[in-house]
């Protein structure tokens, strides 16, 4: 029986992400995708899957990164990720091959699904290019290596705020197992094929479960993060109050009236005394 209310798939998960942006006969939807996101300064007509899974495999496993790997008809390789979890940012080479700089230009597009707070970004921009440079001269050292990180979970435009095809994708990519229609902003002729391979109801039993355990995997990540950062965040205010309550002390406030202002036990204020 299926437990799935959702009309439409999740791109967040590594099965909707791969069955839309990851299988041959979609190819044109990865191909929309990403001349969108390089507005010209990129135009891709073709592209041939380099990956070693395809849809079809298992999507059980927790994996808070997913990508396609791809090469266009130039031979320049793109990485499409879509990360769940924050990592380092990395150097990645194409896997299987030897790094040089003989090598076609190399792509690394990753989707946020978090707010990635790098202080060497702009905060209030979702869209980040990255390259590799001498940090004395500040002049480019190889740019056959680029990085264009997209932070979606960013992106809040409504559906009358959608002004460009890139517009469009990133509130797919956000928004797409909330639908509960194809909205009318979204009229072109690729988002017909996206929402016609996204319907769950027209999977067979065999891709219905393979959803459900990549939507299952991508929950458990997701909880498992949530709860990272609200301890993190509940530790960081229980050493934000100590640290006030001992500047309170040195500024000879009563311990009672310490503890008052920064909500601690006073066992815990008189403990700092010692």
């Amino acid at each position: 029986m299926r437990w799935i209310e959702d009309r439409y798939i999740s791109l967040l998960t590594d099965f909707g992400f791969k069955r839309i942006f990851g299988t041959k006969p979609n190819k044109d939807l990865l191909i929309n995708f990403l001349n969108s996101l390089f507005d010209g300064l990129q135009v891709i007509k073709d592209v041939k899957y380099l990956n070693s899974e395809h849809v079809g495999d298992v999507f059980a496993e927790r994996k808070p990164i997913f990508d396609v790997y791809c090469e266009n008809e130039h031979g320049e390789k793109f990485i499409v990720e879509m990360q769940n979890a924050y990592f380092p940012i990395r150097e990645q080479a194409p896997k299987g091959a030897e790094w040089n700089f003989q090598h076609e230009h190399v792509y690394t597009v990753a989707l946020l699904n978090f707010d990635l707070e790098e202080e060497a970004f702009d905060k209030d921009d979702i869209n980040h290019d990255v390259g590799l440079l001498d940090k004395k001269t500040l002049k480019v050292f190889n740019d056959k290596l680029s990085f264009k990180y997209v932070e979606i979970a960013k992106f809040n435009k409504t559906e009358e705020e959608l002004d460009t095809l890139y517009d469009k994708w990133l509130y797919v990519l956000k928004n797409l197992s909330r639908l509960d229609e194809r909205p009318s902003a979204l009229k072109e002729k690729v988002f017909t094929k996206l929402f016609e391979e996204a319907e769950i109801a027209k999977f067979t039993p065999t891709e219905l479960k393979e959803y459900e355990d990549s939507l299952k995997a991508y929950r458990d990540v997701k909880n498992s993060i949530d709860t990272a950062l609200e301890k993190g965040r509940e530790e960081g205010m229980a050493k934000e109050k100590i640290s006030t309550a001992r500047r309170l002390l040195s500024m000879g406030l009563s311990e009672e009236q310490v503890s008052t202002a920064t909500e601690l036990p006073l066992e815990e204020i008189q403990k700092l005394r010692k």
